[in-house]
């Protein structure tokens, strides 16, 4: 039995939710892009959202990824029952990590086990300008450039998620992803010649904040500071749209940690990450 009462979100929860959202603009990015997109119906939204009672106080996104934006031990109880009185549509649970891990606490004994837990991430944001100089090579990557770009991007997804994106499909619903995201100009690249050197994404852009993703640099030209630059001129890019550049990173990648410090990247929170298969 649900502990709360279980309730549709409605038009007139649309202030809530923004103000839930605003609370903590880069850890809600991923969220936030979407409302702001969409809005909180369902049907536009490619998801839905959960709230046991106020939603400015008790928040959880489901959809592709199943996010806990806020909420106490009783939303997690709620947010949990209302997950699992469902079939599973989430591949990953993401978010805050007291919540993400405490909301994966209740649903693991039904879904579990997961494939992986990745229980520190830091969460960083840019306060200011990059402190290291921009890449002027990197660029946006066009419609022309997908084919030399697609690779690059399987390899960055299989290396940090575990899965061919191709396997479904042979990559059609991944290659018409990454086509979206080009189509959006949130996609960044350094060429060499047919080769992609660096690449990276934008993935959540919403009013305040623009979250990179996919960040990854060709193992040939690792250790020379192609990442940092790269990584620079994309935040500079987010920044010149009057939005703060943020990211998440593994703890125990310390590499890349090290990196998007000497960028200027300052930790602001601490993500957790479940795989589920």
């Amino acid at each position: 039995m649900l502990t709360r009462q279980r309730r549709s979100l409605q038009s007139s929860d649309a202030l809530a939710v923004a103000r839930a959202l605003a609370a903590d603009p880069v850890s809600s990015c991923m969220v936030a892009a979407r409302v702001e997109a969409f809005g909180i119906e369902p049907r536009w939204l490619g998801g839905q959202l959960w709230s046991a009672d106020d939603p400015e106080y008790s928040l959880c996104y489901s959809g592709a990824n199943l996010v806990p934006v806020v909420g106490d031990e009783a939303d997690l109880d709620y947010f949990a029952e209302t997950a699992l009185a469902g079939p599973r549509e989430c591949s990953s649970l993401v978010g805050p990590a007291h919540l993400a891990l405490g909301l994966w606490e209740r649903l693991e004994p039904t879904w579990g086990p997961a494939r992986e837990v990745r229980a520190v991430q830091q969460l960083m944001a840019l306060p200011g300008d990059p402190q290291i100089e921009a890449d002027p090579e990197v660029r946006l990557v066009t419609r022309a450039d997908l084919d030399l770009y697609f690779p690059a991007a399987v390899e960055m997804f299989t290396a940090e998620i575990g899965l061919d994106p191709r396997a479904p499909d042979g990559g059609r619903l991944y290659r018409n992803r990454l086509a979206g995201l080009i189509d959006a100009g949130r996609v960044f690249a350094r060429f060499d010649g047919d080769r992609v050197v660096f690449k990276a994404e934008i993935g959540a852009m919403s009013h305040a904040v623009g979250q990179i993703q996919g960040v990854w640099v060709d193992p040939r030209f690792r250790s020379v500071g192609v990442g940092k630059a790269g990584t620079a001129a994309v935040a500079s890019a987010i920044r010149a749209h009057g939005r703060t550049p943020s990211l998440y990173v593994n703890d125990f990648n310390t590499t890349a940690r090290a990196a998007y410090a000497a960028v200027g990247f300052e930790q602001v929170g601490t993500f957790a990450t479940v795989l589920i298969d």
